[in-house]
């Protein structure tokens, strides 16, 4: 008889609970922002992507609402039918200007950009060469793609090139891929060893710059801007989710990128387009980071603070070059016990272990905004103190 009690299922989640790590998702009542009512207390918030507090800022809700009112709640279908409303074509005109590139494609989220270009981008006859620890989106989309695929380690340059000495006269094209900062230990890619690598062994470079668009560079204009290598990297990917608070990601890239991928990339081609707040709004926050520095400013005035508090108590913030703080705990289960001590303790921070990390690598990644007050982190310190000295982490 068949069992539609999905008894299989169950004894996974047995297993997670065996485990230490199962989790009930957490309910934020209000905005993010830097304290936050989650599950119906007040927290301070150590776990959002929002790193310059653009989530919910007056000029962002506004741009939002302006939309919903002239535009309606939705874009009605793909962008190839009749989803792809003027205030897309402003928005990616104002994100070609702020990345300094020619032209930019938006898609509806990060995950769908690396979904669709990379499949979009190279096929069978072609090789991806892709860094160990890039983001499962890019490790997605190289899946779903027809070309091969060749792993180097981890920001390993000799390596790198050996796999190029090694294959490239094999195949008609290659595209190297690697984010930009990678997100679990915060650091950064060696971007203008890749890129001179690629030169000279005539393939392309594809950097995401999911977490250092609005971070790195000039007014946050991402890794690209702060190696001065604009111009020389083919396929620039970032998100609208993190730095900019709103929703999508986009391509920067030549003009005949975006018409191509207008053409193949199937996200686009299959699903609805950006809705017209998120658009907006997105578009109010870029312009913001070109007005002015003070958004990345503060950002990184919080994370130097933060981080030099914690590395005096005695905490493993590993390796990190950016505002992404990893503490490392190692132990899954006594990674997830301290998670859950310092949200007790009026501090949330998601504790992240295996699959996401290695094992036995399990880590609080805290993500510093600009929208922290010093209050917000001397707090959250001394959290960190107690509970750490309770589990006999420092």
């Amino acid at each position: 008889m068949k069992d539609h009690e999905l008894t299989y299922l169950k004894k996974k989640i047995e297993g997670l609970k065996e485990d230490g790590v199962y989790r009930e998702l957490p309910v934020n009542y209000g905005p993010c922002d830097n304290r936050i009512n989650l599950n119906g207390k007040e927290v301070v918030n150590l776990s959002s992507n929002n790193y310059l507090g653009l989530a919910n800022h007056p000029r962002v809700k506004k741009a939002a609402i302006d939309a919903v009112n002239k535009y309606g709640a939705g874009a009605g279908a793909v962008r190839t039918i009749v989803g792809n409303q003027d205030i897309l074509g402003i928005l990616e005109d104002v994100l070609a200007e702020f990345k300094r590139e020619e032209s930019v494609m938006c898609f509806q989220s990060g995950l769908n950009c690396n979904i669709g270009t990379i499949q979009a981008i190279v096929e069978k006859g072609d090789l991806i060469i892709s860094d160990e620890l890039n983001h499962a989106s890019i490790i997605d989309g190289v899946r779903l793609s027809r070309a091969d695929k060749a792993v180097f380690k981890h920001s390993d340059m000799e390596h790198l090139e050996s796999i190029l000495e090694e294959k490239r006269n094999d195949y008609n094209q290659v595209l190297i891929i690697t984010d930009g900062v990678f997100s679990m230990d915060g650091d950064l890619a060696k971007l203008p060893e890749i890129v001179e690598l690629a030169e000279k062994y005539n393939a392309m470079t594809y950097v995401d710059d999911a977490h250092g668009s609005g971070v790195l560079g000039e007014s946050g204009r991402g890794t690209v801007d702060h190696f001065h290598l604009h111009g020389r990297v083919d396929f620039i990917i970032g998100t609208l989710s993190k730095a900019i608070g709103v929703v999508g990601g986009y391509v920067a890239s030549k003009k005949e990128t975006k018409t191509w991928l207008s053409h193949r990339a199937r996200p686009l081609l299959f699903s609805t387009a950006l809705p017209p707040a998120a658009t907006a709004a997105a578009t109010e926050s870029v312009k913001m980071l070109m007005e002015s520095e003070e958004y990345t400013d503060k950002l990184w005035s919080n994370a130097r603070y933060f981080k030099e508090k914690l590395a005096k108590l005695g905490f493993n913030t590993g390796h990190s070059e950016t505002p992404i703080t990893p503490v490392i705990i190692g132990p899954e289960a006594k990674t997830m016990e301290f998670s859950r001590a310092l949200l007790d303790a009026g501090v949330y921070v998601s504790g992240i272990v295996f699959p996401t990390v290695p094992k036995n690598t399990g880590r609080l990644r805290c993500m510093i905004s600009a929208s922290h007050t010093i209050e917000d982190l001397d707090y959250s310190i001394a959290q960190f103190e107690k509970v750490g000295k309770e589990l006999g982490i420092i």
